[in-house]
Formats: C-alpha cells, structure tokens, sequence
C-alpha cells in the first residue's frame, strides 16, 4: 500500500493554520495558513516546496476558506487524500484519546466548549465546515488536553469545595499534551530507551509555554491548569500569580473581571514585564544592549521555568532527560543555559558549544558529560495529529 496523506487543520477563531502530512515523509507536502477570516483583508497562503503563493478572499468565513484550499490539497496530494486530522483545544474528562468525529463526539466537544470559550468554539467551526466539503472522508480530533488524561487525582483536583469539580469539572486539565507527547517519545528513539520504561521533564517554550513531567509513555504532571494561563511566565499571559489578585485590583482599582481576565492574558508575561515585546528574540537583542525591562523579564521567565522542572520532577521516580522545545525551547541558547543554572540541585550542567549549536531546527543532546541528559528536541504536532489519525484509520 502507498504512503497515505492526511490534511490537519488547526482552527482558531479568525485563522486556520494546515498541513498536508504523508506518512512517509518527514517533510510536509503542503502547508499554510488562512488568516484574517471574517474580515474583508482575508487570506489564503500556502506553500508547496519552494513555491509559495496567496488568495485573497474578502469577507470569507471558515467553510469559504476552506472550500477555496480543497483543490489545492487535492492536487498536492495528487488525488490521494485519506483523512483530516483537527486539532482541539480542550476534550475535557470525556476523550483520553484521538476520537472519530460523528454526531456524539461533536457533542461531547459542544458541551466542553465553557471550559475552552476562545478555542472550541472555533474548533468546531473548522470541523463543521470540513465535514461538509469532505463528507466521505474520516475525520478525527485531536485533543491538546487528551495526553493528560493520564494525571493523578492528587495531580489535578484543586483545594476547592468537591461540588465545583463535581458538577462543573473544575479541576487541572493542561495543555501542549500532543506536543509533550511527541517529543517525550522522540527523546526516547534519539536516546536508545524504550518509550514505555523512560522518565521525562519537558518544556514546550512559545508564546504559549507548559511543562510536563512524563513517566513510561504518560503525562504524570503538567503547568497548565483549567486553562493555558496557569503556570509558567509566557508571552502575554501572567501564569501563576495570587489567586486573590483578582479581589484586590477590583477593590482598589475598580476594575471588573473582564478587565483582569484580559490584563492577565494579553497584557502580562514577557511583555508585561519587559514593557517592549511578547517576543524572546527582541528581548534577548534588547537585553544585550542593555534594556532593564527586557533583562528582567528574561530573568523572570527563566527562574520560574526552572521552578517549576524541579516541582514537576516530583511526579518522577526517576529521570532520563530534560527537554527543551517550542520556538523558544528550540532556539534559544540564553533561555536554556540561564535555566538549567538553576537546576544544580538536579546534577544538570550544559555544554556550552552542543547548546550553541542546537537552533533553527537541529537537535541533538546538550548536555555536559557525566551530567545528566539535557536534549534538544523540535516538536511537530501536525505530524503527531497525523499519526494519531492514521492510528484511528487502521
């Protein structure tokens, strides 16, 4: 039988980014993104090798944007499409897996949509949409919060009256799960162990960041919470800050909970600190000329990453490795070295030229010898959501 190929979707509210996946190669055959949807300055770019080229499609929805990619990827995949694979935010308790979408799965992503406002929603509209351009074909989701399904009761459940876990699943959920999963056992081809006998810390590092701690092929612990905005320092969002903080700037400042909401999620992290940018390689070429902000939100960024390996590493019997992923976890030297100096407790040290050496998509180990395993490991979810939807095709 020929290699099969699988187009993922990824869905957000204005914007669907995609990929056309054969399983043979490592490489994707086609990819892109149409952005700006809703709006009369929508787009469709794609690329296809060396080729790249663009649509404008004023005023398309979803279903429009779609309907215009078909015969793109129809003809990249030379007639020969097997599958779509969706990326969804949030599953809930209901999927601990990749799920085939029919009308009970739709529904059961529907009535988790509280728990995902900004995201679900717009999963949906993608899925919807593709469902109908491409009826005959098995469509699958793909769930961010799937991986952690695997978390203990002690891991997830907060200090919180039972009821409100009970009737409203207001517990840890974690995110990034199709990420730490591909990479944990990625780690674990690269380092000759075997998936389902190997102990992980891992840090997927973006504008969105987590960690997880991943034991014999299953997330044990993870950063993120109910939502993204638990955990670590990120681009925009807060991460952990005083549960009560809330309370107190609507006492002395008057401001409402949506006003938070959005300071903590669009006007904090990395920008917030360093008041110049979400972006670490502005503020790492800030720093170096000297700007105080940029400094201390590299700073920030770093010894919170670091206490938080160490609080994931109690969720492991043992480790195997550190990993580091993500466009920051991939590419920044600084962020890695200024972390793992934190972590002597854990007998880490770097190697200073392997960490150097691994960026822009080269992977290997980093580590100094005779200290423990630190690696490089670029992440690839639309390959792993591509798996995870051949897996269900067989």
């Amino acid at each position: 039988m020929s290699a099969r190929n699988i187009l993922v979707i990824n869905c957000g509210s204005s914007s669907i980014k995609f990929a056309l996946v054969n399983e043979a190669q490592e490489t994707f055959i086609l990819s892109g993104l149409a952005e700006r949807l809703g709006s009369p300055e929508a787009v469709l770019h794609w690329q296809q090798g060396e080729h790249k080229d663009s649509l404008v499609l004023p005023g398309a929805d979803h279903r429009l944007a779609l309907s215009h990619l078909l015969p793109v990827v129809q003809q990249a995949a030379a007639g020969a499409l097997h599958g779509i694979g969706h990326r969804v935010v949030h599953g809930g308790e209901h999927f601990s897996g990749a799920s085939r979408l029919d009308a009970a799965s739709l529904q059961a992503i529907r009535q988790v949509a509280p728990l995902a406002p900004l995201h679900n929603p717009a999963n949906l509209q993608g899925i919807e949409a593709a469902m109908k351009l491409f009826p005959n074909l098995v469509q699958v989701a793909v769930f961010d919060t799937a991986f952690h399904q695997s978390l203990p009761e002690h891991a997830y459940r907060y200090a919180l009256p039972q009821a409100l876990y009970a009737e409203h699943g207001v517990r840890r959920y974690g995110f990034h799960g199709t990420s730490h999963r591909y990479v944990s056992r990625k780690a674990a081809q690269i380092s000759d162990l075997a998936y389902d006998a190997s102990s992980w810390l891992v840090a997927h590092l973006g504008n969105g960041s987590s960690t997880c701690a991943v034991e014999n092929g299953h997330s044990r612990d993870t950063s993120m919470g109910l939502t993204p905005l638990e955990g670590l320092v990120m681009g925009t969002r807060s991460g952990d800050v005083d549960p009560n903080l809330h309370g107190h700037l609507a006492r002395t400042l008057g401001w409402s909970l949506e006003q938070i909401d959005s300071m903590l999620n669009k006007d904090s992290g990395l920008l917030g600190l360093s008041g110049l940018s979400n972006d670490m390689r502005t503020l790492e070429q800030a720093r170096e000329q000297g700007h105080a902000g940029a400094t201390l939100a590299i700073e920030v960024f770093c010894y919170r990453l670091a206490k938080s390996l160490a609080a994931m590493s109690c969720a492991l019997r043992r480790l195997d490795g550190l990993i580091f992923t993500g466009g920051i976890g991939e590419n920044s030297a600084l962020i890695r070295s200024k972390t793992v100096d934190h972590l002597g407790l854990l007998g880490l040290k770097l190697d200073t030229q392997a960490n150097a050496r691994c960026v822009r998509g080269v992977a290997g180990a980093i580590h100094a010898d005779g200290h423990p395993r630190v690696l490089v490991v670029p992440t690839n979810e639309e390959r792993q959501i591509a798996l995870d939807t051949l897996a269900l095709l067989d």
